[in-house]
């Protein structure tokens, strides 16, 4: 089994797919391609996981400049012409369109040379890539349930999450010293940072016994960890948590940003959640995950337009003083979690590539 992967840009993009890449190989023995473009993560992740990477060159179309658009659509024919070049060198039984913007000449091509096709979604809304192909790839694999209408031949996997999210065990909330989590993406998140920094002396005054473990990013570590020891506050203040399963055991809720990724850790690791989506995010896409978990009654949206001291506040200590509630919304989380996604999404590419019989166990 020959197969591609194209797509990219982003971790929430990369990760997966890496994930699934390592599933078909282990399952089917497969040979695996992965097609991105030199200005996404992928030129470091793909490598380091022991992957082929090919490059294309193409640009953003979506939420960006009029040159930046003009640039790209003159770009886009040479990237779906030098994208059939490499599935004619390479001939793949199936190409995975992962979304990013290397997915979309790599899928179009991909579509007019009739190789089967599957589209990975793991946004509530699909990007603009997998929006362009929606209707004419084989099939697809989605995170949620309501986006599997957009699609032909739509199936609910999940997005590939590390199995050590779904091993952490229930921990035994005690009131008296709550943990919260607060975390904005591997670079952090000034906005959630300032805030947290802002509201930590009145959260301590509310919650006597509360500890804090921040993930600051590189840019405000220092200054994050300056506020603490100025206000004398207990706290972990990391630059970057590598072992993220295990803090999340520590937490009895979590504050982050909402991209697919994130949204899938809180399910498999089944925490409450207080999501501040990021506003700039292209299509809106963390409001609506975010959304789509506050609709099941397993996390809470705060807008980062009220991210001020009191909203914070009050929503943290609302949660925090509620056992039932946080018992509630972790079993709401965990319910929409999906331990075998990358198996599933392996199985729904071979069967797209027209192989029925697993070649391992």
């Amino acid at each position: 089994m020959r197969v591609i992967l194209a797509g990219g840009g982003t971790g929430g993009h990369v990760i997966p797919a890496i994930a699934i890449a390592q599933e078909i190989q282990k399952r089917y023995g497969a040979e695996v391609l992965f097609v991105g473009t030199a200005r996404g993560l992928e030129n470091r992740l793909v490598p380091a996981a022991g992957f082929s990477l090919q490059l294309v060159k193409v640009g953003a179309l979506n939420r960006v400049s009029l040159a930046t658009r003009m640039k790209t659509a003159f770009d886009l024919p040479r990237a779906v012409f030098d994208a059939g070049k490499l599935l004619n060198q390479f001939r793949p039984d199936v190409v995975i369109g992962v979304g990013g913007y290397a997915s979309g000449p790599a899928m179009l091509s991909a579509i007019l040379k009739h190789v089967p096709t599957l589209a990975f979604e793991p946004n509530l809304v699909p990007g603009f890539a997998n929006r362009v192909v929606a209707r004419f790839v084989s099939a697809a694999a989605v995170h949620f349930e309501q986006t599997a209408e957009r699609f032909r031949n739509a199936v609910v996997t999940g997005v590939p999450v590390r199995p050590a999210f779904f091993q952490i065990p229930r921990k035994p909330y005690i009131q008296a010293s709550p943990t919260l989590l607060v975390f904005g993406g591997s670079q952090g998140a000034r906005a959630i940072n300032q805030a947290v920094v802002r509201a930590l002396p009145e959260l301590m005054k509310r919650l006597p016994g509360f500890h804090v473990i921040h993930q600051t990013g590189e840019r405000d570590y220092h200054d994050v960890q300056g506020a603490y020891g100025q206000a004398a506050i207990p706290g972990e203040v990391h630059k970057f948590i590598d072992d993220m399963p295990g803090f999340f055991a520590r937490a009895d809720l979590v504050l982050c940003r909402s991209g697919a990724s994130t949204v899938a850790e809180i399910c498999a690791a089944g925490k409450p959640a207080i999501f501040v989506p990021f506003p700039l995010a292209a299509d809106d896409h963390q409001r609506r995950n975010a959304e789509a978990l506050e609709q099941a009654k397993a996390a809470v949206v705060l807008e980062e337009t009220k991210l001020d001291e009191v909203w914070l506040v009050d929503t943290i200590c609302v949660l925090l003083e509620d056992p039932a509630r946080l018992t509630r919304m972790r079993d709401a989380a965990r319910a929409m979690a999906h331990p075998d996604a990358a198996k599933d999404i392996a199985e729904l590419a071979a069967r797209v590539a027209g192989i029925e019989e697993l070649a391992t166990d």
